[in-house]
Order: structure tokens, then C-alpha cells, then sequence
């Protein structure tokens, strides 16, 4: 015979974690450094990454 598994389903907390707030337009910006000069548009840039959800934005001086 062989070994049952018992498969736990994930709460609806545990499944929708971060999701609601990046799809309601509440992203956690945090700054990227690794790119900071943009060539094609001959500025320095700023480049965010959503702590959460993985969205890039970039934001020109």
C-alpha cells in the first residue's frame, strides 16, 4: 500500500498575498541602482521595481 499525502489548500490570505494591493495600483516602490543613466534619452533616470509584484517603472529628471 502506499503513503497518502494529505495536500493542505492554502487560505485565501496565504493565496492572494500582495496580489490585491499591486492590482488596486498600490505598488511597494523601491529604487534600483544598477542602471542609472538612460542613453537614448541623455538623462539621468530612476528606475523602481515593485517590492511585490515585480512592475518597473522609470522616472526622468
Amino acid at each position: 500500500m502506499s503513503n497518502v499525502v494529505p495536500f493542505k489548500r492554502l487560505s485565501p490570505k496565504q493565496k492572494h498575498k500582495g496580489k490585491t494591493l499591486c492590482r488596486s495600483g498600490f505598488h511597494k516602490w523601491e529604487v534600483v541602482t544598477n542602471q542609472q543613466f538612460d542613453v537614448k534619452q541623455g538623462k539621468l533616470v530612476t528606475r523602481y521595481r515593485c517590492k511585490r509584484c515585480g512592475k518597473e517603472k522609470v522616472d526622468a529628471h
